[in-house]
């Protein structure tokens, strides 16, 4: 199909998903419209709602497709620091996914396709801590997880931010080995 510009896309939803993060790049995901989405892709104006409904039905599919993301690199992680680095990695590669996975209000939070991503992403996590060593005191794999992810999630959103001390130092894998290997003292 031949856009109104002449452009062709072989695959126009993955087109609109590309433009949708280059736009949420750019200006963060309040500001993206759908009409905005169309011209950066070269096609009508209606084709985003065709393939997507509307807004919300866009960024559920961003986020669906951020959390296969994440669940795939936490999977290739070895250990859970390795996992710690690697959501790291993910949030500064994927910002505009990162951006709308964890803003619930600006997707479909209970759409099948986005519980089942959150589901794996969480699996993924959950792997990682289950294999450090069981504490007697405190057997609790849940509160471990949510400790893991608070920890990573926090350091990420502040490095994304820009509100970690000058001494952090330019490399965000470098500065979150350091505070992620505090979880194991």
């Amino acid at each position: 199909m031949t856009g109104p510009r002449g452009y062709h896309h072989g695959d126009l939803r993955r087109a609109l998903l590309a433009a949708a993060v280059d736009a949420i790049t750019d200006a963060g995901p309040a500001a993206l419209s759908l009409r905005d989405l169309a011209r950066r892709a070269g096609v009508s104006h209606a084709a985003p709602a065709h393939h997507f409904g509307d807004k919300a039905g866009l960024l559920t599919a961003l986020a669906v497709e951020g959390f296969d993301l994440l669940a795939g690199a936490l999977r290739e992680a070895g250990d859970l620091l390795d996992a710690g680095v690697a959501y790291v990695r993910f949030a500064v590669d994927h910002r505009a996914h990162f951006e709308v996975m964890f803003r619930p209000e600006l997707y479909r939070r209970d759409d099948p396709e986005a519980t089942a991503a959150r589901d794996r992403a969480g699996a993924a996590l959950r792997a990682g801590v289950a294999a450090l060593p069981r504490r007697e005191t405190d057997p609790d794999q849940g509160a471990d997880a949510l400790a893991a992810w608070s920890i990573v999630h926090g350091f990420v959103t502040l490095w994304l931010a820009g509100a970690l001390p000058p001494g952090t130092g330019p490399d965000p894998e470098a500065a979150a080995r350091t505070v992620i290997r505090r979880l194991f003292d």
